[in-house]
């Protein structure tokens, strides 16, 4: 049972050094600017603590910490070369230059000022580790699983997370990946899973609530915050910034239909999040096939910062951006269900509205969203879409996060028709509404290849990265495996989102710049706010994150100094 909030912190008039608009990777702004001695308040539009970051995945993309094996200036240039390589002309180089500068410290400085602890989860690839300076083995780092009963009365108001275990069992990313594998690898993840039920349960026993993922980030950063004594206030919103003098000096609030004014000495962070819940915004810059509120961004984001700034004078640019993320189709009233390991396991494969293939289903996820959208802007839509798999993937693999394997898909997927099931690929197809020629072509050509390891129609398996979440006991490629063994299954996918990453255009110091390049003094973004600092691209698991803690360190230090 849900346990009730605890009072809301009273929004008054009042004057700090720095204010921070939003609580996800806002609070690692926070947390930098009272270690340099800032006083420093957080405003937070929900109820609710952790914005996106706690319904996250949690992981961060930091090249050059103290976690991984090339650290400091050593990994700068590898990591430099890489970024130029996948960022291109699509974000100014000094956004990358100053992210690789400051990374390492602002993951020590969450070392310092958090109970958190973090690993590397090794293996994990770089989303593009064929290119220059790329990393097989990933620069993407966790936090550990964390006891957010730290949080005491405050526990209530950490943002819940987008799927719930149903025993207290904190799974990190690292450990998915081989759980995810319980019917092929037992003896890698039934020790996984043991040792995440001991710490859970046993846990809990003791008092302890042990969470991992993007709740243990939020919870840890919080817990941070609230050790500092960094006031919070939630149901806090936005309504304009305030400038004088040429700068931005702080922020009118509200809080329960109440306006306050925050007098900021050194600044306001804008971390808000993007406008992933503001659907008049995302149909006019990104796309009118987007399904109503399909997001996995948090509720809140519905670019408040972004507008604020706006009328303050900033500009924007890479609206049509979001971190892209296929997810199965929803239910009546629901979310879109997640997909993490699903796309590249053996044995399925995804068609569009013409029955045929149309992408490498195992390419990162922001990749395949650009994709489905390059396609709508050629003028050939992809429309539906459908992952395609056999009754053998179905008896040794987890399908959204919560059907294990040989579990019957639910039937209120079939009534939703968000699923369907057949013995005969016709009949199949129909239910799907694709070609049925066309759909059994797909389905022949694909077998033929899958048997020998190799896909010439989209080099699925080529990459380290599509190879991560694959089945190792399954060569010569652990992407691909003919589809057999009848029942087969198809399930509806749509395009979700992690959030949208265009908004305000920020420099290498986080300041927010007007639409001819000058900085508007005083005001700050960053996270998805700001920009994305990598343009296009998603450099590697966590970069969405990663790019919010850093650059929120990285404006902390530069108010700090104005």
């Amino acid at each position: 049972m849900t346990k009730k909030l605890p009072p809301l912190v009273p929004a008054r008039d009042t004057t700090v050094d720095l204010l921070v608009i939003g609580s996800g990777t806002g609070l690692a702004a926070a947390l930098a600017a009272h270690e340099l001695g800032l006083s420093t308040l957080v405003a937070e539009k929900t109820a609710y603590v952790g914005g996106s970051t706690a319904r996250s995945g949690g992981a961060f993309w930091i090249p050059g910490n103290s976690l991984l094996p090339e650290k400091g200036s050593q990994a700068v240039p590898d990591a430099e070369k890489y970024l130029r390589a996948v960022v291109g002309e699509s974000a100014p180089a000094e956004r990358s230059r100053a992210y690789l500068e400051h990374g390492a410290a602002a993951v020590d400085m969450l070392a310092r000022t958090t109970p958190m602890r973090f690993f590397w989860a090794e293996g994990y690839s770089d989303y593009h580790p064929e290119q220059p300076g790329g990393r097989p083995a990933g620069r993407t780092c966790e936090c550990r699983p964390f006891d957010a009963a730290v949080l005491r009365d405050e526990r209530p108001r950490l943002r819940p997370g987008v799927m719930a275990a149903p025993v207290p069992m904190p799974v990190t990313g690292a450990d998915y990946k081989w759980m995810n594998l319980v019917a092929r690898k037992p003896g890698k993840a039934i020790p996984r899973i043991i040792q995440r039920l001991v710490l859970g349960v046993g846990g809990k026993l003791i008092g302890r609530e042990y969470v991992a993922g993007g709740q243990a980030l939020a919870a840890g950063m919080y817990a941070g915050v609230l050790r500092a004594g960094i006031p919070v206030w939630t149901e806090t919103s936005l309504v304009r910034l305030i400038r004088s003098g040429g700068r931005v000096s702080g922020a009118v609030l509200r809080q329960a239909g109440a306006e306050v004014t925050v007098t900021a000495r050194h600044g306001v962070v804008l971390a808000a999040g993007g406008f992933d819940h503001d659907m008049v915004a995302r149909h006019e810059f990104q796309s009118t096939r987007l399904g109503e509120h399909a997001s996995l961004g948090a509720d809140g984001n519905t670019g408040d910062g972004i507008r604020a700034a706006q009328e303050a004078g900033a500009g924007l640019a890479l609206m049509d951006q979001a971190w892209w993320f296929p997810a199965f189709a929803p239910l009546p009233g629901s979310a879109p269900a997640i997909m993490l390991a699903e796309r590249s396991l053996p044995g399925a494969f995804i068609v569009d509205q013409t029955g045929k293939r149309f992408i490498n289903e195992s390419i990162d996820y922001m990749s395949f969203g650009q994709a489905v959208l390059a396609r709508e802007r050629a003028g050939t839509p992809v429309g539906q879409m459908w992952m395609v798999f056999d009754q053998r993937y179905r008896n040794n693999y987890i399908l959204a996060g919560s059907v294990f394997p040989r579990q019957p898909i639910p039937e209120a997927w079939y009534r939703a028709g968000v699923a369907h099931r057949s013995d005969d690929l016709d009949v199949l197809a129909g239910a799907m509404g694709v070609p049925a020629a066309a759909f059994r072509d797909t389905f022949e050509r694909f077998n033929a290849h899958a048997g020998s390891g190799h896909d010439p129609d989209f080099g699925r398996g080529e990459s380290a990265y599509d190879r991560y979440y694959g089945d190792p006991t399954v060569a010569p490629n652990p992407n691909l495996a003919p589809l057999r063994k009848a029942p087969y299954y198809a399930v509806k996918m749509v395009l979700s989102d992690l959030g949208t990453c265009g908004g305000v255009v920020a420099d290498e110091h986080a300041r927010v710049l007007r639409e001819d390049g000058t900085a508007i003094e005083g005001l700050y973004a960053i996270g998805n706010t700001a920009a994305n600092a990598f343009g296009t691209s998603y450099p590697g698991a966590g970069a969405t994150i990663g790019q919010g803690i850093v650059y929120g360190y990285i404006a902390a230090r530069h108010a700090a100094a104005s």
